[in-house]
């Protein structure tokens, strides 16, 4: 659900946001530290410490979180979502998994995924067709709605990764050693149908709807924020 702010200045009258206390479960407990990476700015520099790019300087501090995109270590091994999560270095939420075996791992959140949802990942045909479970191409219905899409077998998901999106399996063919996967775009991709991806829609499909709106006065340093030469007032 959207939300709008305060209307005291042209920009906030303008901008929407994305509530995102009606859409997202905190974790309670602590995250597992292997799930948590600090991302480092080098500030434009290369590996001489010259800057090779400019004005890549300063921004905020990130900590990465590591995504399971393959999932294949985690096959015929039952999860339980946790959370559901706000990432920064993404669009789209992440949920945090608690396998049977003790282990946790960070996965791309599918819309209409809960909180206490079981999800399975595996090789063979007898894996449910449920929102969250990943299984190979091959086993997966025409015109089931998949996401985070691997382009070669192991490899993990490369496709289809960002808010909102997903793909359509419209055929297969030649022996069902290929598969034909229809993507937003309107592209239709030949996949191998060994490779493997996730049944449902990317959550967060609402992020094509949020609308930040700089002034023409604002910007600083004499920067105007829409591409004009210099501040020009109405």
């Amino acid at each position: 659900m959207t939300k709008t702010v305060k209307p005291i200045t042209n920009a906030r009258r303008n901008t929407i946001l994305i509530d995102y206390r009606e859409k997202l479960v905190p974790n309670e407990g602590k995250t597992p530290r292997n799930l948590l990476k600090v991302m480092k700015s080098h500030s434009g520099r290369n590996n001489q410490g010259r800057i090779t790019m400019r004005h890549q300087g300063g921004g905020h501090k990130k900590i990465y979180r590591v995504i399971d995109f393959k999932r294949y270590n985690k096959d015929d091994v039952d999860g339980i979502v946790k959370t559901i999560e706000y990432d920064p270095n993404r669009n789209c939420f992440i949920s945090l998994i608690s396998y049977r075996d003790g282990s946790f791992a960070f996965i791309i959140a599918p819309e209409g995924l809960k909180v206490n949802d079981k999800i399975i990942s595996g090789e063979k045909k007898n894996v449910p067709l449920k929102v969250g479970n990943n299984l190979p191409l091959l086993y997966i219905p025409i015109n089931t709605p998949i996401h985070n899409l691997e382009l070669k077998p192991k490899k993990g998901g490369q496709l289809l990764r960002s808010a909102g999106t997903y793909g359509e399996i419209i055929g297969k063919e030649q022996g069902n050693e290929y598969v034909l996967v229809k993507l937003m775009s309107k592209e239709v991709r030949k996949v191998l149908a060994d490779c493997r991806a996730t049944i449902g829609k990317v959550s967060n499909s609402e992020a094509n709807l949020v609308r930040l709106v700089d002034h023409p006065h604002g910007g600083g340093e004499g920067k105007a924020g829409i591409g004009r030469p210099s501040p020009l007032s109405p």
